[in-house]
């Protein structure tokens, strides 16, 4: 069996996987990192999105092998308890999230939208979430929450 090896929030890996195996299915088996969600493995919902070298990715549309020498952040290499990123504790204070299943996704790709837009409109928000499904806010708090993270983050500079 192929090896990979790759950098995983801040750690080197090599595991052992399939020539066809999904890098989702490596996060979540081999290194169980199990907070990014499968929600339906046709690149439809965004619940699998992390950081893959400095970019979100839907982590079900690439092969484990693609990975190879990737820098890769999931949402557990994002924040912690003792000290939130901002785009989690924006989450959390505009109520942007009720079962959590898309909240990973959402987060991550959030993260991304303000690394490479860092005053986004609510339009280039919407526009941006658009793979990221969520059915449970109405996106309304979603919004917000990123707008506030936006500002958090405009603040820290």
């Amino acid at each position: 069996m192929p090896s990979v090896s790759l950098t995983v929030n801040g750690r080197p890996i090599t595991a052992e996987v399939e020539a066809r195996a999904l890098l989702v299915k490596l996060l979540r088996g081999a290194l169980r990192l199990t907070g990014t969600h499968v929600g339906c493995d046709t690149t439809q919902c965004g619940a699998c999105t992390v950081l893959f070298n400095g970019d979100a990715v839907k982590s079900c549309t690439v092969l484990a092998m693609q990975a190879d020498g990737a820098e890769v952040v999931t949402i557990e290499g994002v924040g912690s308890e003792a000290g939130l990123h901002p785009v989690q504790e924006a989450f959390r204070d505009n109520h942007a999230l009720q079962c959590g299943f898309c909240t990973p996704g959402m987060v991550m790709n959030s993260i991304d939208l303000l690394q490479k837009n860092p005053n986004p409109s609510e339009h280039d928000i919407r526009h941006w979430l658009e793979g990221n499904l969520c059915r449970c806010t109405g996106y309304h708090n979603i919004v917000k929450a990123v707008r506030a993270a936006a500002e958090a983050m405009a603040g820290s500079r």
